[in-house]
Order: structure tokens, then C-alpha cells, then sequence
């Protein structure tokens, strides 16, 4: 089984995966680098450009079941995506606290506001569930995709997470 753990920058996938013990983790930014498929950089967004035609074409070469990692693995012909989201008001403080600037987050505060990666996922993706990290330790969020990899879907169905309230706020 091939597994998407996907999400907007700074909800904690990296992290998250880490904890996961059973299955083999594919971080895709990795594989990227090592396949040289970065075929560009956008400076105006400050991030490279990937081609992901080809990059899922590379990944469907690889064998056995695997937990692919990353922003884009929800591209990447999965069985099942796992949708990490953050409350946008949290994720614009653990992206501030990375650095990035004012414009990139926001680009992706708004982003995970409006579900960009969950749309995207479910448009492509047999299974689509959802994790809500805000307030989960990544060691909680790692336990939730063991969860998830032995079977567990109605604890985390798509759509069980919702920031309009929050983003109604904003106005």
C-alpha cells in the first residue's frame, strides 16, 4: 500500500513521520534532490519547481508499500492521503518561527485556510482522511497514521476539520 502523508508547509509532517515505525518512509523533497527533478527556481515565490509528471512517474518505479512524505506526495498515485492541518493562526506562528517571510506565509496561512492540499487530494485520491495537528506533539500525530497504515478510517475522515470559524474571524 502506498500511503500520502501531505499537507500544508509547517503542519508537521516531517515530524509526524518520524514516529512511524511501520512502514518505510519515503521523504519526497529527498527523493527530489536525489532524482534532480527540481527543474527550476521561483523567485518571486521562493521555492523550487518540481516536475510532478515526472516525479510520480520515478515513484511509481519504486517498489513495496510506503508512506510517502511531503506537500506534493498527494500527486504521487497513493492508495490513501493523510491530510495534515493546522489551525491557519498556528501555522503562521510555526512559519514566522522558521523565518520564512511575511508573504510566504501568508501565501500558505491562506493556503491551509481555504484547503488547497485537501482539495487537491480528494480530487485525485481513492481515500482521503484528515489529522489535525494544532494541538498534538508529533509523537501523537505519528501514533494517528500507525493508526491509520493498520486500518483505522472513520476516527479521521475527510472533512472533520474546519477553520471557518476562525477564518471568518479575519473580517
Amino acid at each position: 500500500m502506498r500511503i500520502a502523508v501531505t499537507g500544508t508547509p509547517g503542519v508537521g509532517k516531517t515530524s509526524a513521520c518520524a514516529f512511524v515505525k511501520s512502514m518505510r518512509v519515503v521523504h519526497v523533497s529527498e527523493l527530489i534532490g536525489e532524482l534532480g527533478l527540481a527543474t527550476g527556481y521561483d523567485s518571486k515565490r521562493k521555492t523550487k519547481v518540481v516536475d510532478t509528471v515526472r516525479l510520480a512517474k520515478e515513484v511509481d518505479k519504486l517498489h513495496g508499500d510506503m508512506l510517502m512524505e511531503g506537500h506534493l506526495s498527494h500527486l504521487l498515485h497513493p492508495e490513501v492521503a493523510v491530510v495534515l492541518r493546522c489551525s491557519p493562526a498556528v501555522l503562521e506562528k510555526r512559519l514566522l518561527a522558521k523565518g520564512w517571510s511575511e508573504k510566504k506565509v501568508r501565501e500558505n496561512v491562506e493556503a491551509e485556510a481555504v484547503d488547497v492540499i485537501l482539495i487537491e487530494a480528494m480530487e485525485s485520491v481513492p481515500t482521503v482522511l484528515e489529522i489535525d495537528t494544532t494541538d498534538k506533539k508529533p509523537a501523537k500525530v505519528g501514533a494517528a497514521i500507525e493508526e491509520i497504515i493498520s486500518g483505522e478510517r472513520k476516527k479521521y475522515r475527510a472533512g472533520s476539520v474546519d477553520w471557518s470559524q476562525e477564518v471568518l474571524g479575519w473580517f
